[in-house]
């Protein structure tokens, strides 16, 4: 079987968000079922700008074979002005309005549109639902065509353009049940064809250092205002104000936005694997503020790693796991994160129960031998109806 995954960037360097989980699918889909796979995507690394950093052209990139497309055009300097004035009322808003929307958010490519028309897979895997090449392309592909949406609960997808991209999905593929319940009761979907999937966790990575010591709380990802990175830093440092004593507040990930500086917060930018697996070991407990979650697989990184997490009570993805796991707590103001960070320093045993049930909650639902044939199955059907 032959399964074609289409993502506006797509490469070992982009090391976040849907397109990573889009990566990684594909290139187990060839390794543990020896299916053919390939991406179609475009030349850009940096999802702010679309702008062209990858040759155009075909690489193989672990197994699965990558066609890169030149963008036309990538973010239209209008657009952020533009999106501001049109997120007020999204479900008010004309639909021309809507599509020239989704045309300046970029990225446009003819030419990736071109090679998703044809394509010759038995199914087309889309990435995710927010961008120019799902909602032009997934309409090109009939019955073949299956959305991963990484939906949350936020402005644009309520714009109108949105209800016939869901509409065009012969199947629906979700992170998680919080997920599946918002866009069934946003678009009419309940017949079409799903599954509740998730991403797969890797096994971790020995041998790394930590570049820190002493007692830390941990958040690894991007770092930029839009993941609560700077609400953090401004409880963290509130927190040390009312609690002075030895633990710090470690933040490693790409830096955007940077928070204030502060003497016990250590903003330490991206690393690599075998690092950021070291810093796991090295927590007390993780932390991910992030209020606009469609999964979160650093939670699940966490939780391999037996460490409890306090996460955003503001993303209902964030509480579910905690809920479904028992591995950890939420906030939702500063005083429940003084809270859960003094729980989860200083009661070691809660610590211990916290990350061994987030473990086993990790083992039972995303490892990746058994999230792989659940996906077979479901890709499989698909693909049979078309």
């Amino acid at each position: 079987m032959k399964v074609a995954f289409v993502v506006p960037r797509y490469g070992t360097e982009v090391r976040g968000g849907a397109e990573l989980g889009a990566r990684v699918l594909a290139e187990h889909l060839v390794a543990d079922l020896g299916w053919e796979a390939e991406a179609l995507t475009t030349c850009a690394l940096d999802n702010r700008t679309w702008a062209n950093e990858f040759e155009e052209g075909t690489v193989d990139i672990n197994g699965v074979r990558v066609s890169r497309f030149r963008s036309e055009v990538g973010r239209d300097p209008s657009f952020d002005k533009v999106s501001g004035r049109l997120m007020t009322v999204p479900h008010r808003v004309p639909l021309a309005d809507a599509d020239r929307w989704i045309d300046l958010q970029g990225p446009q490519s003819a030419g990736l549109l071109d090679a998703i028309a044809g394509t010759d897979a038995d199914a087309v895997v889309f990435y995710p639902y927010l961008y120019h090449p799902t909602v032009r392309g997934l309409p090109l592909v009939g019955r073949r065509g299956v959305l991963h949406p990484a939906a949350h609960d936020e402005a644009p997808l309520y714009l109108p353009v949105f209800r016939r991209v869901f509409g065009a999905a012969a199947g629906l593929a979700y992170h998680t049940f919080s997920e599946r319940r918002l866009v069934e009761s946003t678009f009419p979907v309940a017949s079409t064809r799903q599954i509740v999937l998730g991403l797969g966790v890797d096994d971790p990575i020995e041998g790394g250092t930590a570049p820190v010591e002493g007692p830390y709380v941990l958040y690894v990802g991007r770092v930029d205002d839009g993941k609560g990175t700077s609400l953090l830093a401004e409880y963290f440092a509130t927190y040390k104000e009312r609690h002075p004593g030895p633990v710090r507040l470690v933040i490693a990930g790409r830096v955007f936005d940077g928070p204030p500086p502060h003497p016990d917060i250590d903003v330490i930018g991206e690393v690599d694997e075998a690092t950021k697996w070291a810093l796991y070991r090295g927590a007390l407990a993780f932390v991910n503020p992030s209020g606009w979650e469609s999964f979160s697989i650093v939670l699940m990184e966490a939780w391999e790693s037996g460490l409890p997490v306090l996460v955003s009570g503001g993303s209902d993805v964030l509480r579910e796991h905690c809920r479904r796991s028992s591995g950890g707590l939420w906030f939702d103001s500063y005083a429940t994160f003084e809270v859960g960070i003094d729980r989860l320093v200083g009661d070691e045993p809660l610590r211990t129960a916290m990350g061994q049930a987030g473990r086993r909650y990790v083992a039972a639902n995303y490892r990746w031998p058994a999230l792989v044939q659940r996906y077979r199955t479901f890709l499989e059907a698909v693909a049979a109806r078309a």
